[in-house]
């Protein structure tokens, strides 16, 4: 038996809507980074772009368990000695905070950044504009 490997023509490419109410963030940034690298299908190719587009409606409610909505801060540096900059999770906008969750959980590739920047589209509201492109919902489970 010959084995698989993707290729562009074999490729597709579908929407998918999240509704991160309630959802723990570190639970929706694993499934959603699932659905970008397209593990959840069986023509996964690991060089090849085959994931999804995203669509996160609701970043601004997604839940934050335990202390971390006082306690996490994410660290950012000028390149000059001591111009380090902690910014806590509660002063970023929320999509940034999704974005930065997702992104943590992909593989620190270029690849992996592309796919970040065409495939992952968050707003902290309901309302979104890829209406036309008919995302399909996606259901997380949120945290009882």
């Amino acid at each position: 038996m010959k084995t698989f490997t993707a290729t562009p023509s074999t490729i597709r490419h579908d929407w998918w809507v999240v509704d991160a109410t309630g959802i723990p963030l570190g639970r929706l940034a694993s499934a959603v980074a699932q659905l970008i690298r397209g593990k959840h299908k069986p023509t996964f190719t690991a060089h090849m772009d085959g994931g999804d587009f995203v669509v996160v409606i609701n970043a601004g409610k997604v839940a934050l368990t335990g202390r971390k909505g006082e306690q996490k801060r994410y660290f950012s540096h000028s390149g000059y000695m001591g111009h380090e900059r902690f910014t806590p999770v509660r002063s970023m906008r929320p999509e940034r905070v999704v974005e930065k969750a997702v992104f943590g959980m992909l593989p620190k590739t270029s690849l992996a950044r592309q796919r970040l920047r065409t495939k992952l589209k968050v707003y902290a509201s309901a309302e979104h504009p890829h209406q036309a492109q008919q995302p399909q919902p996606y259901t997380l489970k949120a945290s009882a």
